[in-house]
Protein backbone atom coordinates (compact mmCIF):
# COMPACT_ATOMS: atom_id res chain seq x y z
CA UNK A 1 0.00 0.00 0.00
CA UNK A 2 1.32 3.42 -0.95
CA UNK A 3 0.52 6.37 1.29
CA UNK A 4 1.28 9.97 0.47
CA UNK A 5 1.60 12.93 2.77
CA UNK A 6 2.35 16.63 2.60
CA UNK A 7 5.98 17.59 2.45
CA UNK A 8 5.26 20.51 4.74
CA UNK A 9 4.10 18.15 7.49
CA UNK A 10 7.28 16.13 7.67
CA UNK A 11 9.25 18.50 9.89
CA UNK A 12 6.35 19.16 12.24
CA UNK A 13 5.70 15.46 12.76
CA UNK A 14 9.03 14.95 14.49
CA UNK A 15 7.85 17.09 17.39
CA UNK A 16 4.48 15.39 17.66
CA UNK A 17 5.54 11.76 17.44
CA UNK A 18 6.91 9.92 20.45
CA UNK A 19 10.62 10.43 20.88
CA UNK A 20 12.88 8.18 18.87
CA UNK A 21 14.48 6.59 21.92
CA UNK A 22 11.14 5.57 23.35
CA UNK A 23 9.97 1.98 23.11
CA UNK A 24 6.21 1.92 23.23
CA UNK A 25 5.51 -1.60 22.15
CA UNK A 26 4.25 -2.47 25.60
CA UNK A 27 3.87 -1.12 29.10
CA UNK A 28 6.31 -3.62 30.53
CA UNK A 29 9.84 -2.54 29.64
CA UNK A 30 11.94 -0.01 31.48
CA UNK A 31 12.03 3.47 29.90
CA UNK A 32 15.20 4.52 28.19
CA UNK A 33 16.87 7.81 29.17
CA UNK A 34 15.01 10.79 27.75
CA UNK A 35 16.75 14.14 28.32
CA UNK A 36 14.56 16.95 29.48
CA UNK A 37 13.74 19.71 27.10
CA UNK A 38 12.64 23.24 27.80
CA UNK A 39 8.97 24.01 28.11
CA UNK A 40 9.07 26.03 24.90
CA UNK A 41 6.36 24.88 22.52
CA UNK A 42 7.36 22.56 19.69
CA UNK A 43 4.24 23.54 17.79
CA UNK A 44 5.41 25.55 14.76
CA UNK A 45 1.97 26.99 14.07
CA UNK A 46 1.66 28.58 17.52
CA UNK A 47 4.97 28.81 19.36
CA UNK A 48 4.96 29.76 23.01
CA UNK A 49 6.80 32.98 22.21
CA UNK A 50 4.09 34.16 19.82
CA UNK A 51 2.51 37.48 20.86
CA UNK A 52 -0.91 35.92 20.28
CA UNK A 53 -0.32 32.99 22.63
CA UNK A 54 -2.00 33.52 26.01
CA UNK A 55 0.42 33.68 28.91
CA UNK A 56 1.11 30.52 30.88
CA UNK A 57 1.95 30.42 34.56
CA UNK A 58 5.37 28.75 34.78
CA UNK A 59 5.82 25.33 36.37
CA UNK A 60 8.97 24.40 38.26
CA UNK A 61 9.92 20.83 37.36
CA UNK A 62 13.18 18.93 37.56
CA UNK A 63 12.49 15.89 35.44
CA UNK A 64 15.73 14.10 36.27
CA UNK A 65 15.14 14.49 40.00
CA UNK A 66 11.55 13.29 39.64
CA UNK A 67 12.63 10.22 37.66
CA UNK A 68 15.29 9.41 40.24
CA UNK A 69 12.63 9.23 42.96
CA UNK A 70 10.41 6.77 41.10
CA UNK A 71 10.44 3.17 42.25
CA UNK A 72 11.20 0.52 39.59
CA UNK A 73 7.51 -0.46 39.56
CA UNK A 74 6.40 3.13 39.06
CA UNK A 75 8.93 3.65 36.25
CA UNK A 76 7.50 0.57 34.58
CA UNK A 77 3.91 1.70 35.04
CA UNK A 78 4.65 5.25 33.85
CA UNK A 79 6.83 4.35 30.87
CA UNK A 80 4.26 5.64 28.38
CA UNK A 81 3.82 8.97 30.17
CA UNK A 82 7.58 9.46 30.52
CA UNK A 83 8.19 8.80 26.85
CA UNK A 84 5.16 10.29 25.08
CA UNK A 85 3.59 13.01 27.23
CA UNK A 86 4.84 16.40 26.01
CA UNK A 87 7.35 17.97 28.37
CA UNK A 88 5.12 20.95 29.15
CA UNK A 89 2.30 18.66 30.19
CA UNK A 90 4.59 16.29 32.07
CA UNK A 91 5.85 19.23 34.10
CA UNK A 92 2.30 20.25 34.98
CA UNK A 93 0.88 16.77 35.59
CA UNK A 94 3.76 14.77 37.08
CA UNK A 95 2.36 14.87 40.62
CA UNK A 96 -0.91 13.41 39.37
CA UNK A 97 0.90 10.53 37.70
CA UNK A 98 2.14 9.13 41.01
CA UNK A 99 -1.17 9.28 42.85
CA UNK A 100 -2.67 5.96 43.94
CA UNK A 101 -5.63 6.45 41.59
CA UNK A 102 -3.50 6.93 38.49
CA UNK A 103 -1.18 4.05 39.34
CA UNK A 104 -4.24 1.84 39.81
CA UNK A 105 -5.42 2.94 36.36
CA UNK A 106 -2.07 1.97 34.86
CA UNK A 107 -2.21 -1.44 36.52
CA UNK A 108 -5.66 -1.92 35.03
CA UNK A 109 -4.34 -1.06 31.56
CA UNK A 110 -1.49 -3.50 32.03
CA UNK A 111 -3.99 -6.21 32.95
CA UNK A 112 -6.01 -5.47 29.81
CA UNK A 113 -2.96 -5.93 27.61
CA UNK A 114 -1.81 -9.01 29.52
CA UNK A 115 -5.25 -10.56 28.96
CA UNK A 116 -4.92 -9.99 25.21
CA UNK A 117 -7.49 -7.21 25.03
CA UNK A 118 -7.17 -4.78 22.13
CA UNK A 119 -7.24 -1.19 23.32
CA UNK A 120 -7.79 1.99 21.30
CA UNK A 121 -6.10 4.28 20.54
CA UNK A 122 -2.68 2.66 20.01
CA UNK A 123 -0.41 3.36 23.01
CA UNK A 124 1.74 5.89 21.17
CA UNK A 125 -1.38 7.96 20.38
CA UNK A 126 -2.96 8.08 23.84
CA UNK A 127 -1.21 11.38 24.62
CA UNK A 128 -1.02 12.77 21.08
CA UNK A 129 -3.19 15.68 22.25
CA UNK A 130 -0.28 16.80 24.45
CA UNK A 131 2.21 16.81 21.58
CA UNK A 132 -0.05 18.56 19.09
CA UNK A 133 -1.11 21.15 21.66
CA UNK A 134 1.60 21.83 24.26
CA UNK A 135 0.32 23.66 27.34
CA UNK A 136 1.74 27.11 26.41
CA UNK A 137 -0.18 27.02 23.09
CA UNK A 138 -3.69 26.22 24.35
CA UNK A 139 -6.25 28.80 23.19
CA UNK A 140 -9.41 26.68 23.27
CA UNK A 141 -10.48 23.32 24.71
CA UNK A 142 -13.05 21.00 23.12
CA UNK A 143 -14.21 18.32 25.52
CA UNK A 144 -15.16 14.86 24.31
CA UNK A 145 -16.19 11.70 26.14
CA UNK A 146 -15.09 8.19 25.07
CA UNK A 147 -12.59 7.46 22.29
CA UNK A 148 -13.99 5.88 19.15
CA UNK A 149 -13.86 2.14 19.71
CA UNK A 150 -13.92 0.82 16.16
CA UNK A 151 -11.17 0.24 13.64
CA UNK A 152 -8.82 2.93 12.32
CA UNK A 153 -10.58 5.74 14.17
CA UNK A 154 -9.22 6.90 17.55
CA UNK A 155 -5.79 8.54 17.59
CA UNK A 156 -5.87 10.61 20.76
CA UNK A 157 -7.85 13.67 19.65
CA UNK A 158 -11.55 13.90 20.45
CA UNK A 159 -13.93 13.91 17.47
CA UNK A 160 -11.01 13.28 15.09
CA UNK A 161 -10.60 10.14 12.97
CA UNK A 162 -7.72 8.92 10.86
CA UNK A 163 -7.76 8.98 7.10
CA UNK A 164 -9.25 7.31 5.17
CA UNK A 165 -12.05 6.79 7.72
CA UNK A 166 -14.90 9.17 6.80
CA UNK A 167 -16.03 11.87 9.21
CA UNK A 168 -18.63 10.47 11.66
CA UNK A 169 -22.07 12.13 11.81
CA UNK A 170 -21.28 14.24 14.89
CA UNK A 171 -18.24 15.68 13.17
CA UNK A 172 -20.27 16.36 10.05
CA UNK A 173 -22.69 18.31 12.23
CA UNK A 174 -19.72 20.26 13.61
CA UNK A 175 -18.73 21.11 10.04
CA UNK A 176 -22.28 22.34 9.36
CA UNK A 177 -22.22 24.61 12.42
CA UNK A 178 -18.85 26.08 11.40
CA UNK A 179 -20.19 26.69 7.90
CA UNK A 180 -23.00 28.75 9.42
CA UNK A 181 -20.49 30.88 11.32
CA UNK A 182 -17.97 31.01 8.48
CA UNK A 183 -19.52 30.39 5.03
CA UNK A 184 -16.04 30.06 3.52
CA UNK A 185 -15.24 27.04 5.73
CA UNK A 186 -13.96 23.99 3.86
CA UNK A 187 -13.85 20.54 5.50
CA UNK A 188 -11.04 18.06 4.87
CA UNK A 189 -10.94 16.47 1.42
CA UNK A 190 -12.42 13.08 0.66
CA UNK A 191 -15.07 13.34 3.40
CA UNK A 192 -12.25 13.24 5.96
CA UNK A 193 -12.33 13.76 9.68
CA UNK A 194 -8.72 14.45 10.71
CA UNK A 195 -8.59 17.45 13.07
CA UNK A 196 -4.85 17.72 13.66
CA UNK A 197 -4.80 21.22 12.06
CA UNK A 198 -7.02 22.47 14.88
CA UNK A 199 -4.80 20.87 17.50
CA UNK A 200 -1.74 22.43 15.89
CA UNK A 201 -3.43 25.84 16.07
CA UNK A 202 -4.04 25.66 19.82
CA UNK A 203 -7.30 23.73 20.15
CA UNK A 204 -6.91 21.06 22.86
CA UNK A 205 -9.05 18.11 21.74
CA UNK A 206 -9.48 16.18 24.98
CA UNK A 207 -11.58 13.11 25.70
CA UNK A 208 -12.80 12.32 29.21
CA UNK A 209 -11.47 8.76 28.96
CA UNK A 210 -8.27 8.35 26.98
CA UNK A 211 -8.61 4.63 26.21
CA UNK A 212 -11.33 2.11 25.42
CA UNK A 213 -11.48 -1.62 24.80
CA UNK A 214 -12.09 -2.43 21.14
CA UNK A 215 -15.79 -2.49 20.25
CA UNK A 216 -16.90 -1.96 23.87
CA UNK A 217 -18.08 1.58 24.50
CA UNK A 218 -17.27 3.06 27.91
CA UNK A 219 -15.31 -0.06 28.85
CA UNK A 220 -12.57 2.05 30.47
CA UNK A 221 -14.87 4.52 32.20
CA UNK A 222 -14.65 4.86 35.99
CA UNK A 223 -11.16 3.36 35.98
CA UNK A 224 -9.33 6.61 36.70
CA UNK A 225 -9.13 8.54 33.45
CA UNK A 226 -11.87 10.94 34.53
CA UNK A 227 -9.81 12.22 37.46
CA UNK A 228 -6.72 12.59 35.30
CA UNK A 229 -8.41 14.49 32.48
CA UNK A 230 -10.17 16.71 35.01
CA UNK A 231 -6.69 17.58 36.22
CA UNK A 232 -5.80 18.50 32.63
CA UNK A 233 -8.82 20.83 32.46
CA UNK A 234 -8.01 22.36 35.84
CA UNK A 235 -4.39 22.84 34.76
CA UNK A 236 -5.44 24.79 31.69
CA UNK A 237 -7.77 26.93 33.80
CA UNK A 238 -5.03 27.62 36.37
CA UNK A 239 -1.99 28.00 34.10
CA UNK A 240 -3.39 29.89 31.10
CA UNK A 241 -3.59 33.10 33.02
CA UNK A 242 -4.95 35.36 30.28
CA UNK A 243 -7.88 33.04 29.58
CA UNK A 244 -8.97 30.41 27.07
CA UNK A 245 -12.28 29.25 25.59
CA UNK A 246 -13.86 25.99 26.79
CA UNK A 247 -16.39 24.47 24.38
CA UNK A 248 -18.67 22.21 26.44
CA UNK A 249 -21.11 20.25 24.30
CA UNK A 250 -23.59 18.12 26.19
CA UNK A 251 -24.21 17.81 29.92
CA UNK A 252 -21.20 15.57 30.69
CA UNK A 253 -18.80 18.13 29.26
CA UNK A 254 -20.60 20.99 30.98
CA UNK A 255 -20.32 19.27 34.38
CA UNK A 256 -16.56 19.21 33.92
CA UNK A 257 -16.47 22.99 33.57
CA UNK A 258 -18.47 24.00 36.64
CA UNK A 259 -15.43 25.21 38.57
CA UNK A 260 -13.92 27.27 35.76
CA UNK A 261 -13.60 30.97 36.57
CA UNK A 262 -15.97 32.72 34.19
CA UNK A 263 -14.29 36.06 34.81
CA UNK A 264 -11.01 34.73 33.41
CA UNK A 265 -12.17 32.20 30.84
CA UNK A 266 -15.10 31.78 28.45
CA UNK A 267 -17.26 28.63 28.71
CA UNK A 268 -19.55 28.06 25.74
CA UNK A 269 -22.33 25.52 26.33
CA UNK A 270 -24.58 23.71 23.87
CA UNK A 271 -26.26 20.40 23.26
CA UNK A 272 -23.98 17.72 21.82
CA UNK A 273 -23.55 17.69 18.01
CA UNK A 274 -24.64 14.04 17.86
CA UNK A 275 -27.61 13.48 15.52
CA UNK A 276 -29.48 12.37 18.63
CA UNK A 277 -29.44 15.91 20.04
CA UNK A 278 -28.21 18.33 17.37
CA UNK A 279 -31.73 19.39 16.36
CA UNK A 280 -32.20 20.90 19.82
CA UNK A 281 -30.03 23.94 19.11
CA UNK A 282 -26.61 22.73 18.01
CA UNK A 283 -26.69 24.27 14.54
CA UNK A 284 -27.60 27.68 15.94
CA UNK A 285 -25.05 27.75 18.78
CA UNK A 286 -22.54 29.96 16.93
CA UNK A 287 -19.68 28.72 19.11
CA UNK A 288 -16.92 29.01 16.55
CA UNK A 289 -17.51 32.66 15.82
CA UNK A 290 -18.17 33.44 19.50
CA UNK A 291 -14.89 31.79 20.47
CA UNK A 292 -12.96 33.88 17.96
CA UNK A 293 -14.69 37.11 18.94
CA UNK A 294 -13.71 36.53 22.56
CA UNK A 295 -10.13 35.53 21.73
CA UNK A 296 -9.66 38.47 19.39
CA UNK A 297 -11.06 40.79 22.04
CA UNK A 298 -8.44 39.50 24.47
CA UNK A 299 -5.44 39.05 22.20
CA UNK A 300 -6.06 41.18 19.14
CA UNK A 301 -7.03 40.36 15.58
CA UNK A 302 -4.57 37.50 15.26
CA UNK A 303 -5.73 35.82 18.45
CA UNK A 304 -8.59 33.87 16.87
CA UNK A 305 -8.53 30.30 15.57
CA UNK A 306 -8.51 29.37 11.92
CA UNK A 307 -11.23 26.69 11.83
CA UNK A 308 -10.73 25.88 8.17
CA UNK A 309 -9.64 22.32 7.33
CA UNK A 310 -8.97 22.72 3.60
CA UNK A 311 -5.65 21.10 2.79
CA UNK A 312 -5.80 21.16 -0.99
CA UNK A 313 -3.76 24.32 -1.44
CA UNK A 314 -0.47 23.06 -0.02
CA UNK A 315 2.64 21.65 -1.66
CA UNK A 316 2.41 18.44 -3.63
CA UNK A 317 2.28 15.36 -1.43
CA UNK A 318 5.47 13.33 -1.31
CA UNK A 319 5.90 9.62 -1.12
CA UNK A 320 6.59 8.35 2.42
CA UNK A 321 9.08 5.53 2.28
CA UNK A 322 8.58 2.55 4.53
CA UNK A 323 5.08 3.43 5.72
CA UNK A 324 3.10 0.27 6.37
CA UNK A 325 0.18 1.59 8.35
CA UNK A 326 -1.95 4.66 8.76
CA UNK A 327 -0.94 4.77 12.43
CA UNK A 328 2.57 5.71 11.30
CA UNK A 329 1.48 8.90 9.54
CA UNK A 330 -0.52 10.75 12.16
CA UNK A 331 -0.70 14.04 10.28
CA UNK A 332 -1.79 12.68 6.91
CA UNK A 333 -4.80 14.72 5.85
CA UNK A 334 -5.21 13.34 2.37
CA UNK A 335 -4.55 9.80 1.24
CA UNK A 336 -4.93 8.97 -2.43
CA UNK A 337 -6.07 5.68 -3.87
CA UNK A 338 -6.00 3.70 -0.65
CA UNK A 339 -7.68 0.50 -1.75
CA UNK A 340 -5.64 -2.24 -0.12
CA UNK A 341 -5.89 -2.03 3.66
CA UNK A 342 -4.12 -5.26 4.55
CA UNK A 343 -1.22 -3.43 6.20
CA UNK A 344 -3.33 -0.91 8.08
CA UNK A 345 -3.33 -1.63 11.82
CA UNK A 346 -6.80 -2.31 13.26
CA UNK A 347 -8.23 -3.05 9.82
CA UNK A 348 -6.18 -6.05 8.76
CA UNK A 349 -8.11 -8.46 10.96
CA UNK A 350 -11.54 -7.53 9.65
CA UNK A 351 -12.65 -10.50 7.59
CA UNK A 352 -15.41 -8.80 5.64
CA UNK A 353 -13.64 -5.53 4.81
CA UNK A 354 -12.18 -5.72 1.31
CA UNK A 355 -11.99 -2.04 0.47
CA UNK A 356 -11.83 1.12 2.59
CA UNK A 357 -14.29 2.67 0.15
CA UNK A 358 -16.92 0.27 1.44
CA UNK A 359 -16.71 1.74 4.95
CA UNK A 360 -19.99 3.37 5.96
CA UNK A 361 -20.51 6.39 8.13
CA UNK A 362 -21.06 5.34 11.70
CA UNK A 363 -23.12 7.10 14.35
CA UNK A 364 -21.56 7.91 17.68
CA UNK A 365 -23.84 7.15 20.61
CA UNK A 366 -23.75 9.26 23.75
CA UNK A 367 -24.64 8.59 27.35
CA UNK A 368 -25.45 4.93 26.86
CA UNK A 369 -28.17 5.56 24.28
CA UNK A 370 -28.88 2.70 21.92
CA UNK A 371 -29.30 3.38 18.24
CA UNK A 372 -30.18 0.64 15.77
CA UNK A 373 -30.30 0.65 12.00
CA UNK A 374 -28.07 3.70 11.92
CA UNK A 375 -27.14 5.02 8.48
CA UNK A 376 -29.22 2.41 6.65
CA UNK A 377 -28.28 -0.23 9.18
CA UNK A 378 -24.72 -0.57 7.91
CA UNK A 379 -22.71 0.18 11.02
CA UNK A 380 -22.67 1.61 14.53
CA UNK A 381 -20.05 3.76 16.15
CA UNK A 382 -19.66 4.90 19.71
CA UNK A 383 -17.27 7.70 20.60
CA UNK A 384 -16.57 11.38 20.18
Amino acid sequence: MSLKRKAVDLAADAAKKPKANGSITSFFTQPKPNPSTSSTSTNPSQPASSPTAPETKPTSFDKAAWLAKLTPEHRDLLQLEIETLHETWLAALHTELTTPDFLTLKRFLQSELAAGKKVFPPPEDIYSWSRHTPLPTVKAVILGQDPYHNLNQAHGLCFSVRAPTPAPPSLKNIYTAIKKDYPSFTPPPKNGGLLTPWADRGVLLLNTCLTVRAHEANSHSNKGWEKFTQKVIDTVAAKRTRGVVFLAWGSPAQKRCVKINGAKHLVLKSVHPSPLSAARGWFECGHFRKANEWLEGRYGGEGGIDWDLDVTNVKELKEVEGVKGVESVESVEEVKDVKDVKDVEDVKDVKDMKDVKDMKDMLDVKDGENVNDVESGKAEEVGV
